[in-house]
């Protein structure tokens, strides 16, 4: 993996880093915001540690554990990836909370657009914030945007000390027998 100075992720501050949908798509993974090193890389989920590639592969999703630089490859599967918030930024608590709100709005939007099977957001309290469902829980909600239907996922930062691997690729591979269901 490429190594980054200081200066260099502080330079990919609040750049946008392109989706990786299509229509139809069986999961529409959602993250809270790319961090600098995803701003750095273009790659969804690049920072080390971070676990959602691990788990994606762990909980059945992917036959291999896929890097972040082969995010494309993740539409043969049928699963694409987007942000509640599309600017980077160092650390989701920098986010206000009418960026949230907005990117709730705009999320919606997309997927009534795109029309996914499953929206998974990976974070239950950018879930809250973004539409504004204070007693959300990670699993499935009764909120459906059109015909899709919304899982909430733990987020699989690192920071998130509260989950490790097995137990979020535990409730990955609930949403994907679920998903296999519909």
């Amino acid at each position: 993996m490429t190594r980054f100075t200081p200066e260099e992720l502080e330079a990919a501050r609040d750049r946008l880093v392109p989706d990786v949908v299509a229509d139809g798509l069986h999961v529409l993974f959602c993250g809270i915001n790319p961090g600098l090193m995803t701003a750095a890389t273009g790659h969804h989920f690049a920072r080390p540690g971070n676990r959602f590639w691990p788990v994606l592969h762990l909980s059945g999703f992917t036959p291999r554990l896929l890097k972040p630089s082969e995010q494309q490859e993740l539409l043969s599967y049928g699963l694409g990836i987007t942000n509640v918030v599309a600017r980077a930024s160092a650390r989701a608590d920098e986010l206000s909370a009418e960026e949230y709100r907005e990117g709730g709005r705009l999320l919606a939007e997309k997927v009534s657009r795109l029309r996914p099977r499953w929206l998974a957001v990976v974070g239950v309290t950018a879930y809250r914030a973004a539409f504004d469902d204070r007693k959300a829980k990670v699993g499935p909600q009764e909120r459906r945007i059109g015909e899709t239907r919304v899982w909430v996922l733990p987020n699989p930062s690192g920071l998130n000390a509260h989950w490790t691997a097995a137990t979020m690729a535990e409730e990955f591979a609930r949403l994907r027998a679920a998903e296999g269901d519909g």
